[in-house]
């Protein structure tokens, strides 16, 4: 693996386009010293390896899907009674976008 030095630190800072004060470089550089150990220490498990990696703890898949029952929509007017400003029918909305 490559040692994590200020050098690397301030490179990668550099190609993401960020920047911070020298102690916060400094403090990064604590952060991954600290992380580096806990990576170590996680190596040192044994019978580790015969576990496959995992990227989310928890089963995520999804093999069924509901029944796609065909509805009749509200009506124009009942969609739009709460809606605070209307105009030819439809929601206005302020511009978002400067």
């Amino acid at each position: 693996m490559k040692e994590i030095n200020m050098e690397v630190i301030h490179d990668a800072a550099h190609r993401l386009l960020f920047d911070m004060s020298e102690s916060g470089y400094e403090m990064l550089l604590k952060e991954f010293d600290v992380l580096i150990q806990q990576m170590e220490t996680i190596g040192k498990i044994e019978g580790l390896e015969d576990y496959e990696p995992m990227t989310f703890p928890f089963d995520c898949t999804v093999d069924v899907l509901r029944e796609d029952i065909p509805e009749t929509p509200l009506p124009r007017d009942e969609a739009l009674k709460n809606a605070g400003n209307v105009q030819d029918h439809q929601i206005k909305l302020p511009k978002v976008v400067l």
